[in-house]
């Protein structure tokens, strides 16, 4: 029992806020601004399809009851054929930016990663912990990494998941103030 307690003593236990520091990271905002990039190519790409679509609808409506039954079954298909093709593209542009976001997140998670662990092995820690997952935690009995970590991944002292959000929230009011003009 007492080997037991003085290694448990010597047994050191550190927490993270994981989460934080992978969504601060200027790799991310790098990230979160090529998927936009590309979510607009997407979305002019898939409005485009649209709008072909609605073209070819409108004119079968209105010319529907003068084409002879052969020319109107050939407008039916290709207007189906475009529907197909548009719900094709939409789902492989989906899957297109899954796989990018996966592509340009896993070296962001995989750095951040890496700096909790060099952090903790610098410091002979046995255990991290992920911080938002916890219960419980006794600032006394742990190493917080996080303010460390965001400094050795570049992460701005004043930035916080808040800031982040305001930011994110502007931009997103600015597109739509643009779109609008």
């Amino acid at each position: 029992l007492v080997s037991v307690a003085a290694m448990a003593q010597e047994t050191k236990f550190a927490y993270v806020d994981f989460n934080e520091l992978v969504m601060l990271m200027p790799e991310m905002d790098e990230a979160r601004a090529t998927l936009e990039e590309n979510s607009k190519t997407n979305e002019e790409i898939l409005m485009a399809m649209y709008e072909e679509y609605q073209t070819k609808a409108q004119q079968f409506q209105q010319k529907a009851e003068t084409w002879t039954p052969a020319v109107r079954e050939v407008k039916e298909k290709e207007i189906m054929e475009i529907e197909t093709r548009l719900q094709q593209t939409q789902q492989s542009l989906q899957q297109e930016m899954q796989q990018l976001q996966q592509n340009l997140q896993a070296p962001i998670y995989e750095k951040a990663q890496n700096t909790v662990i060099e952090l903790a092995k610098a410091k002979g820690l046995a255990f991290v912990f992920e911080e938002t997952q916890m219960l419980y935690i006794d600032p006394a009995q742990g190493v917080n990494l996080t303010l460390e970590a965001r400094a050795a991944l570049n992460i701005p002292e004043g930035r916080t998941l808040e800031t982040l959000q305001a930011e994110l929230q502007a931009k997103a009011l600015a597109a739509q103030e643009a779109q609008a003009q």
